[in-house]
């Protein structure tokens, strides 16, 4: 009795189960185009992690909120440095500049300017930073 029972489990478990067992290829395809995702893709995601960003860079600096005595000196600067740069060209280009050689302290700068046989020197120094610019206008 017990080889039967055996008999019919196994034939209820043969017909029960098909002979060939029918899948599907899984295929993984990644949504960041940096990982082999569509490349369509790029727009939302960068959206998207910009709405969830809510941390703000401490060191970015709004535009609106500037020191206006920093942006005099800025502007004040940037002219004086226009008005030393067109002296130089009215003078090495001949309608009769004044300027003349010597150090001069401008703002945040430090000018020197030498006059030799190749040429005019000019070496412009920031003051604040250290920054340092050499200008060689040569004389033909």
């Amino acid at each position: 009795m017990k080889f039967l029972k055996s008999i019919i489990v196994f034939f209820l478990f043969g017909v029960a189960l098909p002979n060939e067992a029918l899948t599907q290829d899984f295929v993984y395809t990644p949504i960041n185009s940096n990982f082999g995702g569509n490349p369509y893709n790029y727009n939302w995601l960068i959206n998207s992690a910009k709405q969830q960003d809510k941390i703000k860079d401490p060191t970015s600096e709004d535009g609106f909120q500037t020191d206006p005595l920093d942006d005099f000196e800025d502007n004040l600067n940037r002219q004086i440095l226009n008005q030393l740069s067109s002296q130089l060209v009215n003078q090495i280009f001949g309608e009769g500049g004044d300027l003349q050689s010597g150090s001069y302290n401008l703002g945040s700068y430090q000018v020197d300017i030498m006059e030799d046989a190749s040429g005019v020197t000019v070496n412009i120094q920031d003051i604040r930073n250290g920054n340092f610019t050499n200008v060689v206008i040569p004389s033909y």
